[in-house]
């Protein structure tokens, strides 16, 4: 009989619609590959669902909580169901960037300088030297994020809207102009370099999975040297982060500083997104994996205490 697959998709985070459009991706390709695949469109009676669908594999393609952050593979874990991507431990260490950059730093992979700070502190004044960047410590899709200028006189006015959604301690980090680069690590394999142009302000949600918000030039154009980097510094991270199945990391480059010192990882996706706009399957593409085969790698990866 055909292995079950169960793909988790939607769930309840501001990047619900991104997941729904990832897993309905996923589950055509799995059911052409042969597959017999239940969608599940998550709620918070998700183990009680999968207790009575008995799926064989879970094909986590949540993005945000609970699908990110170690909620959903703890669950997992419980039901005895082998999932896809990363397990408890690597899920949520990635997903809170104040923890990830503790454990990069560690393992010699370079972050923007800063750190976390509270809300209400950076609304009064700026927390650093413009420029700098303002994000969401649990968020993904560059939801929550700002980019205060050098020319702005006050942090951004959202941060005292009483409907804030985006927690109470944000993540201030330098600003590193330049080029945004991505890299993806497929099991102990590490893929390619892409090169990301917007025709936004900067690479924002709009941006990522909007037709024609940017350009994803593959391999970048960085020289050979630079290209390696990336690609040692996203198989560290993964590894550092103890990441399994497939991982994408983000990096800024300056190349104004030359010696590949502008280099700045920005953080560790475990859950990248798998839409048609998305980067992972491209990176597979480049490396001659259909997404047909990539699915397919990524369920029969499934495991446990992971």
């Amino acid at each position: 009989m055909a292995k079950h697959v169960a793909v988790l998709m939607g769930g309840w985070s501001s990047e619900r619609e991104v997941s729904l459009r990832s897993g309905a991706a996923c589950a055509a390709a799995l059911e052409a590959a042969g597959y017999h695949v239940t969608r599940v469109d998550v709620g918070r009676d998700v183990a009680e669902v999968l207790t009575r669908l008995k799926p064989d594999v879970a094909f986590n393609v949540l993005h945000g909580q609970p699908g990110e952050d170690g909620t959903i593979q703890g669950i997992l874990e419980i039901l005895r169901i082998p999932y896809s991507h990363s397990g408890v431990l690597a899920s949520a260490l990635a997903m809170d960037k104040a923890q990830a950059r503790i454990m990069l730093a560690a393992a010699g992979v370079p972050v923007a300088k800063g750190g976390l700070v509270p809300r209400a502190e950076a609304a009064k004044a700026h927390i650093m030297a413009p420029p700098y960047v303002l994000k969401h410590n649990t968020g993904g899709s560059s939801v929550g994020v700002f980019i205060v200028r050098e020319d702005q006189v006050h942090p951004p006015q959202e941060l005292t809207r009483v409907d804030w959604a985006f927690g109470e301690f944000l993540l201030a980090e330098e600003f590193i102009p330049g080029l945004e680069l991505t890299c993806a690590v497929m099991g102990d394999k590490v893929l390619g370099v892409i090169e990301i142009e917007s025709t936004q302000k900067f690479y924002d949600y709009e941006s990522k999975y909007a037709p024609g918000g940017s350009q994803h030039i593959l391999p970048a154009r960085i020289l050979p040297e630079i290209y390696q980097r990336v690609q040692m510094l996203s198989l560290t991270a993964h590894r550092a982060l103890g990441c399994r199945g497939v991982s994408r990391s983000d990096f800024r480059f300056d190349p104004s500083r030359g010696d590949g010192s502008g280099l700045i990882c920005l953080e560790v996706n475990t859950q990248p997104g798998m839409t048609e706009t998305s980067l992972v399957p491209e990176l597979a593409a480049h490396a001659g994996i259909s997404f047909g085969e990539l699915v397919t790698w990524m369920v029969e990866d499934a495991s446990l205490e992971r």
